[in-house]
């Protein structure tokens, strides 16, 4: 599991293979079972996460109590809850586990302190964010200029393992249409 952050240690840094170990050994990894909530809409948190094994559910409930899903974390993917502008501090969502996960768990105060004994991983932190930034900027574009069919199409490109791992109701919210529209599209493109 701790090869996922070896990886980015080593392409994303010119940290020592013993700075690497020193990390690897201050790191707290945790288990969560499928269900699990990681924190509640209105939750406030300094918790951030990074995803070795599993799949973690992003949502928040609308003004007519209807769930939305904004994302889907999948391996290799971080979870920080940026409210740092809110007064209150508070969570615009909530995450939950949509199977069992293996994930690293950090605060912002541990990372802090990480930051101040190894500074190349505040650069690495960085250079994910801003690759992750750059990635959700561009799939925001693309789903606002697109029909429901091309944004399966894109997902069933981009992302495909979701279809399979994730229930269709959640990944047609995430696709900002019915279940059974999403039934339809599908259906219309296997047979196409």
């Amino acid at each position: 599991m701790k090869n996922s952050l070896l990886k980015y240690m080593t392409d994303l840094t010119s940290l020592s293979e013993a700075e690497q170990q020193a990390i690897l050994n201050e790191i707290v990894i945790e288990e969560f079972k499928k269900g699990a909530v990681l924190f509640r809409q209105g939750d406030v948190t300094s918790n951030c996460y990074f995803i070795l094994k599993g799949c973690v559910r992003q949502y928040s409930v609308d003004e007519a109590g209807r769930e939305v899903t904004s994302n889907f974390y999948t391996e290799e993917e971080a979870i920080v809850n940026f409210n740092y502008h809110k007064t209150d501090k508070s969570s615009d969502y909530t995450l939950v586990c949509v199977e069992d996960c293996v994930m690293v768990i950090g605060s912002m105060d541990t990372e802090q302190q990480m930051y101040a004994k190894y500074s190349q991983l505040e650069t690495m932190t960085r250079r994910m964010v801003e690759a992750n930034f750059s990635r959700v900027q561009a799939d925001f574009a693309a789903f606002i200029a697109s029909s429901p069919e091309e944004r399966f199409k894109t997902l069933c490109m981009k992302r495909p393992s979701l279809i399979g791992r994730v229930p269709q109701h959640q990944l047609a919210s995430y696709l900002g249409m019915s279940p059974e529209s999403l039934s339809r599209i599908k259906k219309r493109i296997s047979s196409g």
